[in-house]
């Protein structure tokens, strides 16, 4: 998915906060007139002086989210996962075409109830296959707010893709190659792909985002 349709779901944020002031009634009362006293120079209050930045929480992380942040986690999921923590980072730059911001994502979900959730945007039906004798009690509903679930998630489900490849392949793709086409279009077409079948322009375009991020992420990972 592009980025364009984000622009509706900002467009609700905005509106719901203006509503939320009250609006413009279109009408303001009369300033009522009072005596003021004169305030020498020596009177005057001195200039507040600026308050500090505050140090971003761990519940903001997504106002500066770079995938890279999370290198830790990254790292640990894809050893006890089996996999590349090289692919798991690089799926999660290709995955940063949107705000990740909690709220945000929960509002476009109202819109499309099967829009995708958490930094590794992953959908109801894979993280509960996923979730399955891992981490059974937790639910899709937390990816928005726990990136390190996202992670976790993301790792596994590329492990059980993995196993889904068949013994056999032909074509030029890599193993991590295929695991990420198997990330966007599913366990079927990766299976094809690896058979060799073409890609779409939609699961191209996925392997070219892939490509372009891979040196950064290893680099991340390191």
């Amino acid at each position: 998915m592009g980025k364009g349709w984000w622009w509706l779901a900002a467009g609700a944020v905005v509106v719901g906060a203006w509503a939320a002031r009250g609006g413009d009634s279109g009408q303001s009362a009369a300033p009522e007139k009072s005596a003021s006293p004169r305030v020498t120079v020596s009177e005057e209050a001195p200039k507040p002086t600026p308050t500090p930045k505050a140090t971003p929480s761990a519940e903001v992380w997504f106002e500066d989210y770079d995938p890279a942040h999370f290198a830790v986690q990254v790292k640990r999921s894809a050893r006890k996962a089996g996999i590349s923590p090289q692919l798991l980072m690089a799926i999660l730059y290709n995955e940063d075409y949107k705000p990740h911001k909690p709220d945000l994502e929960r509002s476009w979900q109202r819109f499309k109830p099967d829009a995708s959730f958490g930094i590794a945007n992953m959908h109801r039906a894979a993280f509960d296959q996923t979730k399955r004798g891992r981490f059974a009690r937790r639910s899709w509903e937390e990816l928005p707010d726990h990136p390190d679930l996202a992670i976790e998630a993301a790792a596994w489900h590329l492990h059980d893709l993995a196993a889904r490849l068949p013994s056999r392949r032909r074509g030029t793709f890599t193993k991590d190659e295929l695991l990420a086409l198997g990330y966007n279009t599913g366990a079927g077409n990766m299976r094809a792909f690896a058979t060799g079948a073409k890609p779409g322009r939609q699961a191209q375009s996925y392997l070219d985002r892939l490509h372009d991020n891979w040196d950064k992420s290893a680099t991340a990972v390191k």
